[in-house]
């Protein structure tokens, strides 16, 4: 893609691992400064208990060809998140780029629970890891993005919105939680459109996260065995491939025209030709639903 965003400044809210550190790297790449938030550092973990620290995260964005800049913040606490946003305007001046990504929920969501028999404090906390969170950021960050023109706020969640329509996604809370963004972005598309900046929200298709790995129990260099217990895993992408579109949109002069749009990485790959890490450009919900949800067997040609 080359350093399309040299000059741009980025914050990743919730770049520890998954699709915000692959935006994140994706966004180095392309030359940008990106400011990276997380609560899981060298120093300390957080509720989630994984290896993966904000500190490798901006050192990954920096060896990819930008800087990144990690700084410790929860997102539920207004005034680190303000503070966070003082020092990008303190050293940069401007923010041209934000990317609600915080979640932190996989350890709390029950798979089976419906509403009356989910823990209601697992539930509550669901909800104000995925939506409080980013209101707080959007609060707080965007007066900044404001200052510059052409602005740009990523939405980040779990389904577009034709998708999320007709589908009910896992647990009461969960399908909440995702639901919930996606019109939080559409929101801010409304707000923010006639400033001059646009809004979006963003899904990535089925992420080899590192979470997702070890629950197959393999790696990126092997993640192919686990086709032998859900075939379709094939259609699965790397967390860079989401990044890479998040570094087309925000390239794009012609962002505008996604405002208010909920966009998925496969489908973006498709209008600006950009890959996965492997060559291939696999489009996850139009598989979900031409494929894998009518329950026929696991193919995916001509979906990557």
């Amino acid at each position: 893609m080359g350093h399309t965003l040299d000059g741009k400044v980025a914050l990743v809210a919730g770049a520890t691992r998954g699709a915000g550190r692959g935006i994140a790297v994706e966004l180095g790449a392309a030359g940008a400064t990106v400011y990276l938030t997380g609560r899981s550092t060298r120093a300390a973990r957080s509720e989630m208990d994984r290896p993966e620290t904000i500190e490798e995260t901006a050192e990954l964005v920096t060896a990819a060809g930008g800087t990144g800049i990690a700084i410790r913040a929860d997102h539920l606490v207004p005034d680190q998140v303000r503070a966070v946003v003082a020092r990008i305007e303190a050293e940069q001046g401007r923010l041209d780029l934000l990317v609600n990504d915080i979640w932190g929920g996989e350890l709390l969501f029950s798979w089976t629970d419906r509403l009356w028999e989910h823990s209601l404090d697992d539930g509550l906390r669901i909800l104000r890891l995925a939506i409080d969170t980013h209101i707080i950021t959007s609060h707080a960050a965007l007066p900044l993005l404001l200052r510059s023109p052409g602005g740009l706020v990523v939405e980040m969640t779990d389904g577009t919105t034709d998708y999320n329509r007709d589908h009910y996604r896992v647990s009461f809370f969960y399908d909440l939680a995702k639901t919930s963004v996606l019109r939080m972005a559409y929101a801010q598309s409304q707000e923010l459109g006639p400033l001059g900046a646009t809004a979006v929200a963003l899904t990535p298709g089925w992420m080899r996260s590192e979470i997702m790995l070890d629950h197959f129990k393999v790696t990126e260099g092997t993640w192919r065995d686990a086709l032998t217990t859900e075939p379709h895993f094939a259609i699965s992408e790397t967390p860079r491939f989401t990044g890479r579109a998040v570094a087309a949109i925000a390239a794009d002069p012609d962002r505008a025209r996604w405002n208010g749009a909920s966009l998925s990485s496969g489908g973006l790959a498709q209008v600006y030709g950009f890959t996965d890490l492997d060559g291939s450009r696999p489009d996850a919900w139009r598989y979900l639903t031409e494929v894998q949800d009518p329950g026929r067997p696991a193919d995916v040609t001509g979906y990557r």
